[in-house]
């Protein structure tokens, strides 16, 4: 790639990396963790109750792809390995598949919270560590945010359509939940495809920046706020 800085781009992805890997690793094994605690001890068996990242991430999805587009300029994107649940094992599936669902997103919320505290005390690090370690929190408290808000969009696979489908009444939850099998696509088209042709046709076609973009940036500000960096 003619023109690129190795030297900051490796620093740059440095800082990026780990809030990544520990906000996506993380999500997943909260999925886990309270659907241990609900009754369904699929993902406990499979040792997929941890926060070690190392039992979470997806070659492809948690390293190769946010390095790829970090390097191409694009959007940052990625996946974990999905734990599995078996929502009939659930004590109250109804009810219970519901907070197996917001606990990635909710787990990411306070991920970005204690990151924004921690960065009063990296302000007392020396300055050759401490101005990168700001960085990586300042990346934490961003990246962590983002997630919680895209998972959140009410469309299945995502955290947010499992929470739809299990708040709405049956019979309009069960069609919400139809479209599972095309919501990888429809997502897919949401990031990558409109975008690429509203460029080409000089129109913006980013619907993630404000259905995504816009809440990540007023929750961000209120984490700011409540822990005195605003």
């Amino acid at each position: 790639m003619p023109g690129l800085d190795i030297s900051a781009a490796l620093h740059d992805f440095s800082i990026l990396a780990l809030p990544i890997v520990v906000a996506i690793t993380f999500h997943e094994a909260a999925h886990g963790y309270v659907a241990w605690r609900l009754g369904d001890d699929t993902a406990y068996r499979l040792g997929r109750v941890s926060f070690n990242p190392l039992r979470h991430i997806d070659p492809f999805g948690t390293v190769v792809l946010p390095l790829m587009l970090f390097l191409g300029g694009g959007i940052l994107f990625g996946y974990a390995k999905p734990v599995p649940v078996r929502f009939g094992r659930l004590a109250h599936p109804r009810r219970d598949s519901v907070l197996v669902a917001a606990a990635g997103p909710i787990i990411n919320l306070l991920l970005a919270l204690v990151s924004a505290g921690l960065i009063h005390l990296a302000l007392l690090l020396p300055d050759w560590i401490g101005y990168w370690v700001i960085s990586a929190l300042s990346a934490s408290i961003y990246i962590n945010v983002l997630l919680a808000i895209f998972n959140l969009i009410p469309l299945p696979p995502l955290d947010g359509g499992r929470v739809a489908v299990g708040l709405l009444p049956p019979a309009l939850g069960r069609r919400l939940a139809q479209t599972e099998r095309w919501g990888l696509l429809i997502l897919m088209a949401g990031l990558f495809i409109l975008p690429w042709i509203g460029s080409k046709l000089g129109l913006d076609l980013n619907i993630f920046a404000w259905l995504v973009g816009r809440p990540a940036a007023f929750i961000e500000e209120l984490i700011l706020a409540a822990t005195g960096l605003a």
